[in-house]
């Protein structure tokens, strides 16, 4: 430590004996360009000039009136260079002779008495003093030349044509060290390389001056604060084996030493500044203080330690009683959550066997009131069922139970399910709700279909509680997409701030619905996921976004947004309801699929949650689509063409989007008024090549229903106008929120082809382009699926197995809806007897939860029995006429679970399962869980 204070008191030293010779430089510097500045003058209205524009009256008062310019020099002078044949002309036009300097003093400074001084001595060149400053006004006629240290700084100086200096010597009034700066004065401008013979040639006189060396350092020192910390002295060192001390005074105190060069201009000429403290350094009482310090801690740490080990029996008591206390919480939260999950269940089996009931009572002739009441008691019992998956899942994910799916699924066909799920909200509430899905993303990812489902379901339903007016607007993109865009979120995104006008000339955003948005980047902008979104070939990283324009969410609010059972205040539940677990589970959810959460929100304008998730990419078959089952994408709209009218860009591209899915080629007329687009549609069907096969016009195009006049305008358009269509008119479709069922007759009457309702998803445009357009529908995507679905059933022996008299009675009634033939047991060991080939039954269905035998052991013992009897067919062991004439036995067994999550893939498959339906039945699961298998049948 004590090293540590020295070193730095060596590096003070250096820094101040720095400091002080880099200003004492600066300074003498100024000076020495004052001197330089006088010598110019001198050439230009003294040689320059005819007659001459100086003389010495005027010499002296110039440089009187300047002496604020050069404060450290005793005197200035100017002599003229005279050659021997010119001596005698110069002395009789100035009237006196050219003296010598006195040899032993040749400053220029000294105090001469001229009438004893002797002529110069006979040489080539003579430099009488003619001009000098009032105070050196005695060295007139004094050869400079005549001086051998005035002689040589003469030659120095016009031979490099830069200033020269003398060496120290002492100046008369002061008694000061000084020295002479001397400066040549030359006809006309030379250049930096000019040879001594041309500067001697262009050589007119010496302008020299003298410096106060003490009285400049003095200066210099005054300016300092620390100036009585250090010693300085300053050395003339040309000559290293006796330097010349030019400042300091005797006073030279012992310690460490600093030395400072210095450059004042000649390079012929070295200097230096050498520094010392005043003062000798103070005993290290820091040093001291910490040892004392250290000797302290180390006696008070030994007590310390010999206090310890007196207590340390105890401590080790107190952590054993803490251990057997953290293991009695941990088993607690366990039995919680486990308990939590078993009621859960238990309470899920009979809520789904009244939502079936309920199902089945709508199926019956009911009076309005009558069916009101079932809706209604479905609805809630829909909503007590998803409040009950709720408290189940957050269960799962504490007790660390839960498990994703790897499962192919279609992300597109997710999302516009989510959206259908709100479809009667968004319309009561008069609310724009759409998606968009990048085309880079894959068709078919493979991860867990029903988890991502949740988690935009959750967030979407949160939008949707929290939004009066407006839109919610879903994204969905790649990771490493976002990253080449430069950190913008989508490209709809990055229009989000364009301010537009509608027709009433009010001020909108390039939004879907026109309102302003919160800042959707920020939500994003900490995720680790875009600083490094470099993995495995075969990762798929999303980035999804979910955009309102709800109330927002209050800045002290925003930090306890995650956590379970939590909204932003206590008025939020009784005004909105909910129970806040729904971004808890999402957030947990999102953890486990690799990605993060975050949001942004502005209050009174809106939030933007978004997510990252990580999926696999499907290696295999496109179609391969066994656990997550969605209907195929027609083929009928493919290289059609669409015009879409809209002009707000980031909701025609929701548009575009929809329509690409089918193969329908689409152009954008992104105009500011209905005239502009009438006339852009006209000059697209009067094209040969490129006629529009339909037209897409947004209800909002250009303001609150400026869609709906747009027919007109463009009819109008068309008989104003010279354009023949060389083909029939296209098809023109309206878009909009809000068209009610009376609204779409009488539009259709004013000339539109028909509307669609929004939010737009692909079913509803295909239902509706088939309808308006005349292309043929195939049986599996007919208009009626309940007609198709009775057309599959309908005399198929169906086996229901399940413990639970009423979902058997449930199951059963959904299934003979549909003339299906239905056989109950409430045992895997009956479904065992039942299924033993040879049999009739087409199907079973398998409850997963069963007493004495579940459903994953009744399935493995089935598949055995029919592996070794098509094993002896084969063989010829037996004969397949003994066995219904089949050659192959293979039943498609079906699971029936309340819980997906628990029926997971891996299990269904490795018992020989063939897929599953959940409860209670639904129309839709109800068809693809069975058309695959027996339409497979019909077609054989």
């Amino acid at each position: 430590m004590y090293a540590d204070v020295v070193a730095r008191r060596i590096e003070n030293l250096a820094n101040m004996c720095d400091e002080r010779a880099r200003m004492l430089q600066d300074q003498f510097n100024v000076s020495m360009n004052h001197v330089h500045a006088l010598a110019i003058l001198v050439s230009s209205f003294h040689h320059g000039k005819d007659p001459s524009a100086i003389d010495q009256k005027t010499f002296e008062d110039f440089t009187a009136r300047t002496t604020f310019e050069r404060p450290l020099m005793s005197g200035v002078a100017y002599a003229l260079k005279v050659l021997h044949n010119e001596r005698q002309q110069f002395e009789e036009q100035h009237g006196w002779k050219i003296k010598k300097m006195e040899d032993g003093d040749q400053s220029l400074v000294h105090d001469y008495n001229l009438e004893k001084l002797e002529p110069s001595p006979v040489q080539d060149e003579y430099a009488p003093v003619i001009f000098s400053q009032e105070t050196v006004k005695h060295i007139i006629s004094v050869d400079m030349m005549s001086g051998k240290e005035d002689h040589d700084n003469i030659l120095r100086s016009w031979s490099t044509g830069k200033g020269a200096l003398t060496s120290p010597f002492k100046l008369l009034k002061s008694n000061h060290l000084g020295v002479v700066l001397t400066f040549t004065v030359y006809k006309y401008d030379l250049p930096p390389n000019a040879t001594p013979q041309e500067r001697i040639h262009a050589t007119l006189g010496y302008l020299g001056a003298s410096f106060d060396v003490p009285s400049l350092v003095d200066k210099l020192l005054e300016q300092l604060a620390s100036k009585r910390k250090i010693v300085v002295n300053l050395y003339d060192t040309t000559n290293h084996t006796s330097p010349i001390e030019m400042y300091g005074s005797d006073f030279t105190p012992s310690g460490d030493l600093h030395i400072s060069s210095i450059d004042f201009g000649d390079p012929t000429r070295k200097h230096e500044m050498h520094c010392r403290f005043k003062h000798e350094p103070s005993l290290p009482w820091s040093a001291i203080i910490i040892s004392t310090a250290v000797a302290i801690i180390v006696l008070l740490v030994g007590h310390i330690i010999y206090a310890t080990l007196n207590s340390l029996e105890k401590a080790e008591h107190d952590y054993r009683v803490m251990r057997e206390l953290k293991g009695q919480a941990e088993a607690a939260d366990i039995a919680k959550s486990q308990f939590l999950a078993t009621v859960s269940h238990e309470i899920r089996t009979p809520m789904n066997g009244v939502l079936g009931m309920l199902q089945m009572l709508m199926d019956t002739e009911l009076d309005t009131t009558q069916q009101d009441f079932v809706v209604t008691a479905q609805e809630s019992g829909k909503v007590l069922i998803n409040l009950i998956n709720e408290v189940l899942d957050l269960a799962k994910i504490e007790s660390g139970r839960i498990e994703l799916e790897a499962v192919p699924f279609d992300v597109r066909d997710i999302l516009d399910n989510v959206i259908s799920l709100f479809y009667d909200k968004s319309q009561a509430k008069g609310i724009e709700l759409a998606v968009l899905v990048s085309d880079q993303v894959p068709d078919v990812l493979i991860g867990d279909p029903w988890r991502f489902r949740q988690i935009i379901t959750n967030l979407v339903g949160n939008s949707m509680k929290f939004t009066e007016q407006g839109h919610i607007f879903v994204q969905v993109h790649l990771v490493k997409e976002l990253n080449r865009k430069g950190n913008n979120f989508c490209d709809v995104s990055a229009h989000n701030r364009e301010i537009l006008y509608d027709s009433d000339n009010s001020m909108l955003w390039n939004t879907l619905s026109g309102l302003e948005v919160a800042d959707s980047w920020r939500s994003l902008e900490n995720f680790t996921m875009f600083k490094n979104s470099n993995g495995e070939t075969d990762t798929i990283r999303l980035a999804v976004r979910v955009e309102d324009t709800g109330i927002g969410i209050t800045k002290d609010a925003q930090m306890r947004i995650f956590t379970p059972f939590m909204q932003a205040d206590s008025s939020t539940s009784r005004t909105y309801g909910g129970t806040g677990i729904g971004l808890s589970i999402t957030k947990r959810l999102v953890e486990l699929m690799g990605g993060e959460i975050g949001f942004t929100s502005k209050s009174g304008v809106g939030s933007t949650f978004s997510f990252t998730a990580i999926f696999k990419e499907n290696r295999g078959c496109p179609g391969d689509m066994k656990r997550y089952y969605s209907e195929p994408t027609p083929l009928d709209f493919q290289g059609m063409r669409a015009l879409i009218i809209d002009g707000r860009s980031a909701r025609a591209e929701v548009t575009m989007y929809h329509l690409r899915r089918l193969g329908i080629q689409c152009s954008l007329v992104a105009t500011s008024e209905s005239e502009s687009a009438s006339s852009a549609l006209m000059k697209a069907c009067t094209s040969s090549k490129n006629n529009p096969d339909m037209v897409l016009v947004d209800t909002e195009a250009w303001g609150k229903g400026s869609g709906l006049a747009f027919y007109h305008r463009f009819v109008d358009c068309q008989l104003k106008g010279a354009h023949k269509f060389s083909q029939p008119m296209p098809k023109t479709i309206l878009l909009g929120s809000s068209i009610s069922p009376v609204e779409s007759d009488y539009l259709r009457l004013t000339g539109f082809g028909d509307c669609i309702r929004k939010p737009l998803r692909l079913s509803t445009i295909v239902a509706c382009l088939r309808k308006t357009l005349g292309v043929g529908v195939t049986r599996q995507q007919s208009r009626d699926q309940s007609l198709v679905l009775q057309s599959v059933l309908t005399g198929k022996q169906i086996l229901v197995v399940d413990d639970n008299a009423v979902n058997r009675k449930v199951a059963a009634g959904s299934l003979k809806k549909y003339g299906s033939k239905v056989t109950c047991v409430d045992s895997g060991s009956d479904a065992i007897d039942m299924l033993k080939p040879p049999h009739t039954f087409d199907a079973c269905f398998m409850d997963v939860q069963m007493p004495e035998m579940d459903g994953f052991e009744a399935t493995r013992l089935i598949r055995s029995i029919e592996k070794k009897i098509n094993d002896m067919i084969m063989m010829g062991e037996i004969s397949a006429n003994n066995y219904g004439n089949k050659a192959h036995w293979h039943v498609p067994i079906l699971a029936m679970t309340a819980d997906v999550i628990q029926a997971t893939f891996e299990k269904c498959m490795q018992c020989g399962m063939d897929g599953y339906v959940s409860k209670p039945f639904e129309e839709q699961q109800l068809y693809f869980a069975v058309a695959h298998f027996l339409e497979t049948d019909e077609t054989e």
